[in-house]
């Protein structure tokens, strides 16, 4: 199992990947099969394959470096999915609202944290997708869900088999 962190661009947070790896053990426990989970101190919403895939949906076509090559993914905007569960984007982000950060957890416990303000397409030009297929397939082994960041030099921030998302205050 990967126990790593990566800390996105303005999120300055002292974080153990311990407790996360140990968090995202307990939220796949609690978790059907197959759904996406998001949480944060005010509401929680779960996603199964249906429900996501009647979400409207986008396509991004990126540079994977893992495969060295274009691949196109389509689902559903970060952002998009975080207002289900009141984050405040849009005109909204000032002050305290500028420490909200996203933790997003793949099945094997890998986890990473995006700043909301990355997330936020009022704030920063770069995308990122929760996606459902690629190239026009299925997921496969990487799936049913995958967390895609548009503007990362390499595809570090990537989850693959994405079972929740956990928006946060760093204080």
């Amino acid at each position: 199992m990967r126990k790593r962190i990566i800390i996105g661009f303005g999120v300055v947070l002292c974080a153990c990947s311990t407790l996360l790896a140990q968090d995202a053990k307990l939220s796949t426990a609690v978790t059907p099969q197959g759904s996406l989970v998001l949480t944060s101190e005010h509401a929680s919403v779960t996603f199964s394959p249906a429900d996501f895939r009647a979400l409207p949906h986008v396509s991004l076509t990126v540079h994977n470096g893992h495969t060295d090559a274009s691949e196109t993914y389509s689902g559903v905007p970060l952002a998009t999915l975080v207002a289900k569960v009141n984050a405040p984007l849009g005109k909204e982000p000032r002050g305290k609202a500028m420490t909200s950060y996203v933790i997003a957890t793949g099945s094997d416990g890998y986890a990473v944290v995006l700043s909301l303000a990355e997330v936020d397409p009022d704030i920063h030009q770069g995308q990122v997708l929760v996606a459902d297929t690629r190239d026009s397939q299925p997921l496969g082994k990487f799936g049913p869900f995958q967390l895609i960041v548009s503007d990362d030099k390499r595809p570090a921030r990537w989850v693959h088999n994405l079972v929740s998302i956990d928006l946060q205050k760093a204080r």
